[in-house]
């Protein structure tokens, strides 16, 4: 497993994160369990989560994925060598039930982190993460923006302050973003750096072969600031399989069960992009799965990619793609599908 530096910290986190987000809705506590111990002995030391897991969020199952991994932690007795992340809620209409409403305000952030810890049975986070924007912004499949004068936002100095008190008290380690924009991470550390507040180690936006809109400008931002790609939906939720070319659904998949949430993936551009990608991994003997990761694992700006399975050998294949390199005539394709069908799903 390769392992890369968190930022401009201390810490390596594995190539390969492990993502949380079908537990307690589409995999039980045990599946769970089983991909976790099958994930930390392949070498996997990153574990990514979120107060509002599993996807798509409900009031009946908001947290439950936090319970199960501290559960594990707790019976497995492991933390130390694990790094664990997790994110607090943005503003959002149908989270009303979430402390009346999520903001990121100081006292949001406060509760928000004390009921993560509580839930994920450990004293500390190594990384928190805001996991969308409070103000208004051109993210989740948005590529215009729209400003409003009048918005109403909690100021990010706010947020940071916030965030600085949690990691000077011991609860949290370091910090990141999540459904970001340039702007807001050269505003996250231009304020960092004036207030001497947390430094962004990380961004967690989502990347892969249908949606590179992450290249445009986040990508020299990553690098040149140290504040590295967290890659979501490197496999488009599943579609670069191809598991659902031809128009067809899968029983028991998250696009079968719930299109209204994961529909983004399956365009008119986006299925013949997948069907090229899928051809071109069939055409050099690979998996298309994993090809597509290994691309997403070979990006200069990415410090790890966030896998999500429903089945051990879809995790066992995930993993996998670690040790696979692309060779010149595989990239050269990739570069001249994306030419044909750019970001067909941003």
């Amino acid at each position: 497993m390769e392992y890369r530096r968190l930022g401009r910290t201390d810490i390596n986190v594995s190539v390969i994160c492990l993502g949380t987000m079908t537990w307690g809705q589409q995999n039980t506590e045990a599946e769970a369990f089983e991909q976790l111990d099958y994930a930390t002995a392949h070498e996997v030391n990153f574990i990514d989560t979120a107060e509002m897991y599993p996807v798509p969020a409900m009031e009946e199952t908001f947290t439950r994925t936090e319970t199960i991994i501290g559960n594990w932690l707790e019976k497995r007795g492991r933390r130390d060598d694990l790094v664990i992340a997790s994110k607090i809620v943005g503003p959002a209409d149908r989270f009303a039930y979430v402390r009346g409403g999520p903001r990121l305000t100081r006292a949001q952030i406060f509760e928000a982190i004390d009921g993560s810890l509580k839930r994920l049975k450990t004293d500390y986070l190594d990384l928190y993460q805001l996991h969308w924007p409070d103000r208004n912004a051109n993210f989740f499949g948005k590529l215009g923006y729209q400003h409003e004068t009048d918005e109403d936002f909690t100021p990010i100095e706010e947020s940071l302050a916030a965030l600085d008190e949690i990691v000077k008290a011991g609860k949290v380690r370091h910090v990141g973003l999540s459904n970001e924009t340039p702007w807001g991470l050269m505003k996250f550390l231009a304020c960092a750096e004036k207030s001497g507040g947390p430094r962004v180690v990380s961004v967690q936006n989502p990347y892969g072969l249908l949606n590179r809109t992450y290249e445009v400008g986040l990508a020299e931002c990553s690098i040149r600031e140290d504040a590295g790609l967290l890659a979501y939906s490197p496999l488009g939720g599943g579609a670069l399989s191809g598991k659902y070319l031809g128009g067809a659904k899968p029983e028991g998949t998250r696009v079968t069960k719930w299109p209204q949430y994961f529909g983004r993936y399956l365009t008119e551009n986006g299925v013949k992009a997948t069907e090229a990608y899928v051809k071109l991994a069939r055409d050099h003997g690979l998996d298309p799965a994993q090809m597509a990761l290994a691309y997403v694992n070979s990006r200069p700006f990415l410090t790890a990619n966030i896998i999500g399975a429903t089945s051990m050998a879809q995790l066992e294949s995930n993993i996998g793609s670690a040790k696979i390199k692309l060779d010149d005539d595989v990239l050269a394709g990739i570069e001249s599908i994306q030419t044909l069908w750019p970001n067909p799903c941003p």
